[in-house]
Order: C-alpha cells, then sequence, then structure tokens
C-alpha cells in the first residue's frame, strides 16, 4: 500500500503482518530540532505508523483504523543513527485495539508507545 506521509520522513516499513510490524528509519538533518537531536515527532510517528500496520492486516474487508489516542515515553535522546520500531498488538476487540511500540537504536530503547486505534467502517460519502 502507498504510505505519502512514511515517504515523506523516508520511513521504511521491514515487517508487516497480523499483530506485529517492523519499521526502520535512518535518520538525516530533515529529523533533527534545532538542538541537533531526532525530533520526539520522528519517533511518535513511527509508532503511530507501526501501530497502524500491525493493525491493518487484521481488519475484515471494508474496516478501517484510526489513532484514538498514543502516550509515548522518551528514554534518550537520538542524534544520529537507525532507528527499528518494533510493534505488537496487544488487544483487539471489535471496536478497539491496543498496541505496544518499542523503538531502539543499536539495539538500546530509546522510547516505548502504548496506542488505541478505533475500528470501524467508514461511511458512505453523501452526495
Amino acid at each position: 500500500m502507498k504510505h505519502p506521509f512514511a515517504e515523506l520522513i523516508n520511513l521504511h516499513f521491514e515487517e508487516a503482518k497480523a499483530g506485529s510490524s517492523t519499521v526502520t528509519l535512518v535518520t538525516a538533518s530533515q529529523h533533527l530540532n534545532p538542538h541537533q537531536v531526532v525530533h520526539g515527532a520522528v519517533l511518535f510517528a513511527m509508532a503511530d505508523t507501526g501501530m497502524g500496520s500491525a493493525l491493518y492486516p487484521t481488519l475484515d474487508e471494508g474496516e478501517i483504523c484510526a489513532t484514538i489516542e498514543i502516550k509515548i515515553n522518551y528514554f534518550k535522546p537520538v542524534f544520529q543513527g537507525k532507528l527499528v520500531c518494533k510493534t505488537e498488538l496487544l488487544n483487539r476487540g471489535k471496536a478497539v485495539a491496543n498496541l505496544e511500540s518499542r523503538l531502539y537504536l543499536d539495539q538500546v530503547l530509546v522510547a516505548q508507545a502504548n496506542g488505541n486505534y478505533a475500528i470501524f467502517r467508514p461511511r458512505r460519502a453523501e452526495a
């Protein structure tokens, strides 16, 4: 599936299967904040996208998912390197799913996120 936002930040899908995913990103100057540290929104985007890519294969035809909320903890600053985000589906109900992402730099845990996603069938657009 084409993912324009992932392309914008150079996020790569290494694995996406029902209930888990791995996404990676090699940091570059466009990912840095004014202090030359990778912006927290980059790690957040990795977690959010990783969660969606782990949940999407579990959806029935016609269903979509949308982020309800994500909580993220940042443990260490990231200056440069290859970030790896590993996501697991913790619980999937009929209408809400809960997932966890762990983000690593050189096998060191730098952030962890937990998110809830709505599962639904979109309404038809009205004429």
